[in-house]
């Protein structure tokens, strides 16, 4: 019996020993970073260089990629695998024992180990945080959906009303990190996506691998999509559907460790590189499989998780990070919202169709600064296309949160020189309970027709201050122009796009006559101050 004790005692110190951990290990500098800045364009695309420069965001060290010589060297030492990099925190993160990981620290350019074990980090060591120092014309027709069942998600919002003045997220790029996209590629409800080109690259950051169709274990990723992306005729209709779209599997849906907060850097730096606009992620960390690696609610502060450390990075290079609030409502024993949604992006919870709190959807911090969630959107019994292409029912904040961002999409298209920053606060600013937030609700349910009125006026856009009346009318219409039009064309036309008769004029306000046209819905198309806008007329 002693020596069965002491071979007990001994195998557990082996297995104790052999014990896998995941850490994080920083970089000291990166190659060649002034002539990287000097060039940006060997680093990063066009459209992201344009995207920061119309932002006034600044390229800097952390658009440099990492050293991959640093990467092999760490690759090629014992026990050691690296399973992802991060170029905005100059570091990777690796697998081993933590002997193994240790060692690594005997390498010149490594300079600090973080684990994903927090008692294992040594108290002295420095904080990591120091580290991380198409546009077509479509004015002949009025954009005119017919929801179907997804009707209610839309207009809770007034998305539609950004979608009737042509603002449908073209031009916008959109990427979305997620568990996974099965028959995307092939689905009926995505036809529309790919006929226009607009379903663009992705990658499997978990299988890495560039064939993102290729796993097929969990459809969750679809189901998002649709929401934003989908297009049923008379049935479906998501809230971004001319967008163009990016897709990124960094959840492995069959365990949770803290490789999926890489992965998701990782991608939010593809993102950021590519020129995203817009992020979606209905994903979020609180527990994992080793509870050693668990958050705590205390660590739901926007800065302690590393994808939250790295989605505020995202948030600062100019990209829109929308995130789920979580689905922990119920759940006693946690209840708020799951990294990255603590962070600095825009974090969407869910309403019922009633527009009432879902019980399930994770609440803000207490206290409640700043506002969590920022917004809410329907998430309970919600319609999604699922990867067999039938439109069903769901509930999650995983599908509130790509209602909004789609929205989000087709406000960039319409105000493409605000920033991601400029757009969260006007939202917010929108939305029904902005004055007494609450920790269920944050700001409320937003209004996006609000929103874009908002802008208009500030930007003295045609759309705000062209007014026409009366509206329906059965006789005269009268249509009164910005006062600083000197010149302008009205073109009246019908559903399909034929036009009825067209005036030119040099004031500022027009009388056109409609009596003779047959009860129906019309547009105007009216070219003025260098701008086009359509607007519905109603005849009686």
């Amino acid at each position: 019996m002693k020596n069965l004790i002491g071979f007990i005692i001994i195998l557990a110190a082996q297995l104790s020993f052999a014990q896998t951990e995941h850490a994080w290990v920083y970089f000291t500098d990166k190659p060649d970073v002034a002539n990287s800045l000097a060039n940006p364009i060997t680093i990063l695309t066009q459209k992201a260089i344009d995207r920061k420069n119309n932002h006034g965001v600044a390229i800097d060290e952390r658009d440099v990629p990492v050293n991959e010589s640093y990467i092999t060297q760490v690759k090629n030492q014992t026990g050691i695998t690296v399973k992802a990099k991060s170029k905005w925190f100059n570091c990777v993160h690796v697998v081993g024992t933590q002997t193994d990981i240790d060692n690594l620290l005997n390498l010149s350019f490594v300079d600090e180990i973080l684990y994903a074990d927090r008692s294992l980090n040594v108290s002295n060591r420095p904080s990591a945080e120091a580290n991380s120092n198409r546009t077509r014309e479509k004015f002949e027709t009025l954009v005119m959906y017919n929801y179907g069942n997804s009707s209610n998600q839309a207009t809770m919002i007034k998305v539609d009303k950004l979608h009737e003045l042509d603002y449908t997220g073209e031009g916008v790029t959109v990427a979305v990190m997620d568990s996974g996209f099965p028959n995307v590629n092939t689905m009926a409800a995505f036809q529309r996506l790919r006929d226009n080109g607009d379903l663009l690259d992705g990658y499997d950051f978990v299988d890495r691998t560039p064939n993102i169709y290729a796993y097929t274990g969990n459809g969750h990723g679809t189901t998002v999509l649709s929401d934003m992306a989908g297009y049923v005729d008379g049935q479906f209709v998501g809230t971004a559907p001319d967008a163009s779209y990016y897709l990124f599997r960094t959840e492995d849906a069959g365990s949770e460790t803290p490789l999926e907060e890489s992965n998701w850097v990782e991608a939010a730096e593809r993102a950021d590189s590519l020129g995203v606009d817009v992020v979606n992620t209905s994903l979020g960390y609180n527990r994992f499989d080793d509870s050693r690696y668990d958050y705590t609610t205390a660590d739901m502060d926007g800065n302690t998780a590393f994808i939250t450390k790295g989605a505020n990075i995202a948030v600062e290079k100019g990209l829109l990070i929308v995130n789920s609030a979580g689905n922990s409502g119920n759940d006693g024993t946690w209840g708020i919202i799951t990294a990255p949604a603590d962070g600095n992006g825009f974090t969407v919870g869910a309403v019922n169709a009633s527009g009432n709190y879902a019980s399930f959807s994770s609440r803000g911090r207490t206290p409640n600064v700043p506002v969590k969630p920022d917004v809410v959107a329907q998430g309970a019994s919600v319609y999604v296309i699922n990867s067999s292409n039938s439109v069903v029912t769901s509930n999650g904040t995983s599908f509130s949160s790509p209602i909004i961002a789609g929205s989000m999409a087709c406000l960039v298209q319409a105000f493409p020189n605000k920033t991601n920053l400029e757009l969260m606060q006007l939202v917010r600013e929108s939305s029904s309970i902005y004055t007494n937030p609450t920790i269920q609700l944050g700001y409320g349910i937003p209004n996006f027709e609000a929103a874009f009125q908002t802008l208009s006026v500030s930007e003295n856009r045609s759309e705000a201050t062209i007014q026409l009346f009366p509206n329906p009318a059965k006789a005269i219409v009268t249509i009164n122009l910005p006062e600083t039009t000197q010149n302008a064309t009205i073109t009246l036309g019908n559903l399909v796009g034929k036009t009825i008769k067209i005036y030119h004029t040099t004031a500022t306000s027009q009388q056109i006559d409609v009596h003779n046209l047959a009860a129906g819905m019309y547009l105007l198309r009216i070219e003025a101050n260098g701008e086009k806008i359509i607007k519905k007329l109603i005849k009686q």
